[in-house]
């Protein structure tokens, strides 16, 4: 038995996690977290579903939320998965401890990413942009060929 198991915690632990766990974000509380003979410590939890215990938030594990979700307000998190996982390189009071990172599910090989949402075209144009500079290069292109070649093409167009 690890002696880490020999005491309890209402928080997640390393643990706790093992090999990693994909969950759903439930939702947030914040929450004293200091010992009981240690001066208030307030920090925000995150709940899940699958899981009875919360994981204290640190700064770094916000950042990598923020990241994961694409959004720094925590009401789009909820009802999103996140994996859980143990990384053994995590630093504390100067000392490598380890400790529980997050990050987003990997997508599987083969799975079809999310459509892109469709954009309003703002200039109405008839050929987008990139349209015409990818024709033009293209034209142009062909056209040093063609001259390398000794053939002649259309003159390209001055603008």
């Amino acid at each position: 038995m690890k002696t880490a198991q020999m005491t309890s915690s209402k928080y997640l632990k390393q643990d706790d996690i093992g090999d990693g766990k994909l969950v759903t974000v439930k939702g947030f509380k914040r929450e004293n977290v200091a010992q009981e003979s240690e001066p208030p410590e307030m920090k925000y939890l995150m709940g899940f579903d699958e899981l009875e215990k919360p994981l204290v938030l640190n700064s770094t594990n916000i950042q990598l939320c923020e990241r994961a979700f694409g959004s720094d307000e925590t009401d789009d998190w909820i009802g999103k998965k996140i994996v859980l996982y143990v990384d053994h390189n995590v630093s504390f009071g100067g000392k490598v401890v380890g400790g529980i990172r997050v990050r987003a599910p990997k997508v599987k090989p083969g799975a079809a990413p999310e459509p892109a949402k469709p954009t309003v075209d703002q200039f109405d144009d008839d050929i987008p942009f990139l349209h015409n500079a990818v024709m033009y290069e293209t034209t142009s292109s062909l056209q040093r060929r063609l001259a390398r070649s000794g053939l002649r093409g259309l003159p390209l167009a001055q603008e």
